[in-house]
């Protein structure tokens, strides 16, 4: 498991309220849709980051993470594993606090260059199922 309950309670409660969501577009079919509603009930401020760029659920999207010209503080990952190394390395020079890699989204070389660049990360996990288990 990489992500242990203190680390996923972390991230959701004190790494701060601004979440990038790599993978996030107007396609509801998408879990990042779904994901990104769930966050923002949460009190999470969803920044979309897409190569299409589009606004989603009212915030501006960018293209990459290196576009947004404001902090972000956690980088929450719907790409496929071979592609969330590079977002996770994106996520250390934009200097956020985390990185969250969603259900089935596993690189354990990202994983443990972003511990050792000093953030907390999680992976193969979900925000929206385990942000309502906080209580």
């Amino acid at each position: 498991m990489y992500g242990d309950e203190a680390t996923v309670r972390k991230i959701l409660t004190e790494s701060g309220d601004t979440w990038a969501v790599v993978g996030l577009s107007n396609n509801r079919q998408r879990a990042a849709y779904g994901v990104a509603e769930v966050l923002k009930r949460f009190g999470k401020r969803v920044v979309p980051v897409h190569p299409k760029a589009e606004a989603v659920h009212g915030e501006q999207g960018y293209a990459s993470l290196a576009d947004i010209p404001f902090d972000v503080d956690v980088v929450d990952v719907f790409v496929n594993s071979d592609l969330a190394g590079p977002v996770a390395d994106e996520a250390v020079a934009k200097g956020a606090k985390a990185v969250w890699f969603q259900l089935g989204v596993i690189d354990e070389a990202a994983y443990g260059r972003t511990r050792a660049a000093g953030l907390e990360m999680v992976m193969d996990r979900c925000p929206a199922i385990e942000i309502p288990r906080l209580g």
